[in-house]
């Protein structure tokens, strides 16, 4: 066989292997409808897991179906050129090519050991530009707007139909109608030309989400009808979102992928943009549970960015890390974080259990509340972009992770996550008491809501949580959190003694809430408004409850969205 015949041999297996891997994955997904429908809140979860795990899977499959093939190392740089080439040729009229292309890097990424970064036997850049809208009529159902608002919501419910019967459909429709005439005036409703939605449904947890744009000579607005599912599994319609804030929040990067049945997933992506101007092209994708393929077009987008900027790479505000170095780039909207060499004293842990703590929260359901980790081997930042202050402390302190050469500063393992202000500099900088007050409900909130998601953040200082630019706080530090049953709540002994604490018998797993107050918060003024608002957190009681809920298997569903925004549910019209 010649090299161009296994060339195109490999490029014929890879492609093999990334189809088997979306057939896989659109199974998975394709079930979420019948979960939905009865209500089977766990067998959600573990889907949302077994997806994940799906690309590395079939990966490792292409990787030894590639080595029983050929010698990798007797292979020089143009036989990976015409197997790169060889795969290019297939992906012409490929519905899911960039998808594909990323499963190609990954391929290439572990058999070269993720040394190698080179468009001409890599997808450094897409092979070709996707043409937004060409496939639109594949994605998107239109619906007249010519008849009255109550028949444009029978024709959207004849089109997506659950098995479930509803609660009351009659007050949902008229709900709907209501809260579309509240949120247009009679103009605007007048000038509506159409209402575009999304043919797949999209499903998160224990909601179900119908997602669109109503359509106005001078402007679109979101148009999102939000299902839910009662005690019986009879589904109702919870809110309708038309403001574009709901819909970021929904799409935020601190909550859990949508299962979302598209074989054009591109297409999805695209229209997402449009309602979703200021996203990340990357992160929608991410949304969509394409993690892989979101990583890169973040390096993409992050290779463009350096390409029109000329800031240096810096530490990035807020307290140092004790386990984390983080720095970022100021004009980029992520930071970067390497696992420093060693701990300081007070951190027994190692650095497997830090990678194991990262990969429980990228598995776990981040319920809004954990800031989403995107992991990279071997990242590449030009040298000449890294402030020398910067550099001098990467060396210092993780210089295990790090090659340097003439040009360029290779991290050999990296996370980026969404930037956000710090919350303790928050609290620092703001004056107005009224966001303060909400700030620190916010984190009792963050708190209690990943203890509900079985997750014990463990280190709970408020420098370990950032607030997002809709004032919700993000949980973001992840070296010591556990599930909740790993920790014994215990009450502080009651004594006259004035050494019954030095005496006190501790167990690694102790945790004692009434010390929270203590060090959750510094200064007393915040530990009062914490204590006035979620004073149950400083109580063992509390935390044995929440234990006894995450044991029971019971799944938590938090709204994403305003509550105010959701609909009453009485008979009355």
């Amino acid at each position: 066989m010649t090299n161009t015949d296994l060339a195109k041999k490999i490029a014929f297996q890879i492609l093999t292997h990334f189809d088997k891997s979306y057939r896989w994955f659109t199974r998975i997904t394709r079930g979420a409808k019948a979960r939905f429908e009865n209500g089977e809140w766990q067998a959600t979860q573990t889907a949302s897991q077994s997806r994940i795990h799906i690309y590395e899977k079939c990966v490792s499959e292409a990787v030894s179906d590639i080595y029983q093939q050929c010698h990798i190392n007797l292979r020089d740089p143009e036989f990976w050129r015409e197997v790169k080439d060889a795969f290019t040729l297939l992906l012409q009229q490929h519905p899911q090519f960039e998808l594909a292309e990323t499963f190609y890097n990954s391929i290439i990424g572990r058999v070269f050991r993720h040394t190698t970064f080179d468009d001409n036997i890599m997808f450094l850049l897409p092979s070709r530009c996707f043409l937004a809208g060409r496939d639109r009529e594949k994605v998107i159902n239109s619906f007249d707007t010519t008849t009255t608002v109550a028949q444009m919501y029978e024709t959207i419910f004849q089109i997506y139909r659950f098995k479930q019967p509803f609660e009351n459909k009659s007050r949902d429709m008229a709900n709907l109608e209501a809260a579309l005439r509240r949120r247009l005036n009679t103009q605007q409703l007048a000038s509506v030309c159409c209402a575009e939605l999304l043919k797949p449904v999209f499903y998160r947890g224990k909601s179900a989400y119908l997602i669109g744009r109503i359509c106005m000579p001078d402007e679109t607005l979101p148009f999102v009808i939000s299902i839910h599912t009662n005690e019986i599994q009879e589904i109702y319609v919870d809110a309708l979102l038309t403001d574009p804030q709901d819909l970021s929040v929904i799409f935020g990067f601190a909550r859990s992928y949508f299962m979302v049945d598209t074989q054009h997933p591109a297409e999805i992506a695209a229209f997402l943009q449009e309602l979703l101007p200021n996203k990340k092209h990357f992160e929608l994708y991410m949304s969509l549970g394409h993690h892989k393929h979101g990583k890169t077009v973040f390096y993409r987008n992050f290779l463009q960015h350096l390409d029109n900027s000329t800031d240096e790479f810096e530490r990035a505000p807020g307290t140092k890390g004790l386990v984390m170095m983080v720095f970022h780039l100021p004009s980029y909207g992520v930071v970067f974080k390497i696992i420093r060499d060693e701990f300081a004293e007070s951190k027994k842990i190692t650095r497997d259990h830090v990678k194991a703590c990262y990969k429980l929260v990228k598995l776990s359901d981040r319920v809004g509340r954990m800031a989403d980790t995107h992991e990279y081997v071997n990242f590449h930042i030009p040298l000449a972009r890294i402030a020398p202050s910067l550099l001098a402390e990467l060396k210092a302190s993780c210089g295990s992770s790090l090659t340097i050469t003439n040009e360029t500063l290779i991290i050999h393992h990296l996370y980026i996550e969404r930037k956000m202000t710090p919350l303790n500099v928050y609290l620092q900088q703001e004056k107005d008491e009224e966001k303060i007050k909400n700030a620190i409900d916010e984190l009792g909130l963050c708190i209690k809501q990943i203890a509900l998601a079985n997750i014990f953040p463990g280190d709970m200082l408020h420098k370990n949580f950032g607030i997002t630019r809709h004032g919700r706080v993000i949980f973001y530090d992840y070296d010591e959190i556990c599930l909740m049953k790993d920790r014994n709540f215990r009450s502080l002994p009651r004594s006259d003694d004035p050494y019954a604490l030095d005496t006190l018998s501790v167990a690694p797993d102790d945790v004692f809430p009434e010390q929270f107050e203590h060090f959750i918060l510094g200064k007393k003024q915040f530990k009062d408004i914490l204590k006035a608002l979620h004073g149950d957190l400083m109580r063992p009681e509390y935390w044995r409850s929440v234990q006894a809920i995450t044991a029971s298997g019971e799944i938590q569903n938090f709204t994403p969205y305003n509550p105010a925004m959701r609909f009453a549910r009485t008979d009355e019209n």
